[in-house]
């Protein structure tokens, strides 16, 4: 099939779709791919979890139980089954890509679903990568994969990377209406990627490489790394000249041009931000160029849980009481409000700083039952008010929309507030506000 007839099949009424990695990126996909007509197979190396989505149960809080219901319905199936990408007119490549202890990248499922692709692949296919990863990766290792199969990319086969967008938990924005970035190997392998996601979303903006779409993604993260380090330094600043960060920010936001409004916080979380950087900085290397912002940030956003963790001891020494033996109850450890999700967390790093000092760590979090913290397996505890005035101190990690911070603000002892959430709840009683220390 010529590629100008590929566009024109996965453009029409009903494209056959494969989606490699249904996790919180490949998943919200295949949702919306089958609502605008696709058959959408999903593939994964987890039965169980293909087992669970084919019951109608989602795993990921973007997409409820209906949503998947009415994928079903429209078609979808997951499987294990690597073959089923014989059938298909586009794949496309949603799998993570961690780092390692070293902070280098970790592209080997990238690889494996790479191989897995490429041993069933055809002529008159779109291979499209999502994974974020390191410019380059496309060209030098999925396309090397399709060329040992004989496969010539931009006759044979199209391909593409388009670097996944989704942001859990926002309700303003998702798949549909956040413009997808798109870069193929040639303009007819990029035709047929926005032909796909034109199926999916708003607005497809095109760039000229794939490495350029890598690229993109690594500079959207980059900035919001280097951007919340800034702020976070900040707050060390006021810390030291004794000053309130939070009242700094807000007075500096109203200026209507030339500044952007970022909040410090207990650290970095999420499957992007802590992690992507880091890609870049590690290709970087190979060109004897060091990413010194890169560096620089990571150094200062991964110094926040211990910060949180000094302001607790300093709170702690005011009262004269010692860190060690201290009832202490984290807030919220999910990587940010509102979800499940526990990724890069930095309510570990915090609860294992406190631990460390031997203090006695328990936590609440309405979106997480358990957590494993080391060898440490911790169960939520219940939110009461007898509870709240059991701990010595209560830290805020993570401001989820369910707590009622007029309850905390009332009957916790002391708190340490990581995301200045208790904010409103003060100002409602300014009595109870010397409670309160925010970081």
């Amino acid at each position: 099939m010529p590629l100008s007839a590929l566009t024109a099949r996965l453009a029409g009424p009903r494209p056959t779709v494969v989606v490699v990695g249904l996790g919180y990126v490949g998943l919200p996909l295949c949702v919306e791919l089958a609502e605008s007509g696709a058959e959408v197979l999903g593939l994964d190396v987890h039965a169980g979890l293909c087992a669970q989505l084919n019951a109608g149960r989602s795993h990921v809080g973007d997409i409820s139980d209906q949503q998947l219901r009415t994928a079903l319905e429209a078609g979808f199936v997951a499987g294990i089954d690597a073959s089923v990408v014989a059938r298909a007119d586009a794949v496309v490549i949603c799998v993570p890509t961690p780092l390692r202890r070293t902070k280098d990248p970790d592209i080997s499922y990238i690889v494996a679903a790479g191989q897995a692709v490429a041993a069933h692949a055809r002529a008159g296919q779109l291979i499209v990568l999502e994974s974020t990863t390191y410019p380059g990766t496309t060209e030098e290792v999925l396309v090397p994969m399709l060329e040992e199969r004989g496969l010539v990319v931009g006759k044979d086969v199209a391909v593409a990377f388009s670097p996944e967008r989704v942001d859990p938990g926002n309700p303003t924005y998702g798949i549909r209406n956040t413009p997808k970035v798109v870069g193929g190997m040639t303009p007819a392998c990029s035709a047929a990627a926005a032909a796909l996601y034109h199926r999916c979303c708003d607005t497809v903006h095109l760039v000229s490489t794939p490495a350029t779409a890598e690229t993109v993604k690594l500079l959207e993260n980059t900035f919001r790394m280097v951007n919340i380090a800034m702020v976070n330094e900040f707050a060390l600043i006021c810390r030291q000249l004794g000053l309130d960060v939070w009242e700094v920010i807000d007075a500096a936001a109203t200026k209507p041009f030339g500044f952007m409004p970022f909040r410090p916080g207990p650290g970095l979380g999420g499957h992007c931000i802590p992690i992507d950087p880091h890609y870049l900085a590690w290709k970087l290397r190979a060109h004897n160029f060091t990413a010194r912002f890169v560096e620089l940030a990571d150094a200062i956003n991964c110094k926040m849980p211990e910060h949180v963790v000094e302001v607790l001891a300093d709170v702690l020494n005011d009262a004269a009481l010692p860190l060690r033996g201290s009832k202490v109850l984290v807030l919220g450890v999910a990587y940010k409000a509102n979800i499940s999700d526990m990724r890069e967390s930095p309510a570990l790093e915090v609860i294992t700083h406190l631990q460390k000092k031997h203090a006695l760590v328990d936590y609440n979090d309405p979106y997480v039952a358990t957590l494993q913290v080391g060898d440490h397996e911790l169960r939520s505890v219940e939110l009461s008010a007898e509870a709240l005035s059991g701990y010595q101190a209560v830290v805020v990690v993570t401001d989820h929309k369910a707590y009622d911070w007029d309850f905390v603000l009332r009957h916790s002892v002391r708190i340490v507030d990581g995301r200045n959430a208790t904010l409103a709840a003060r100002k409602r009683a300014p009595e109870l506000a010397g409670k309160v220390r925010a970081i």
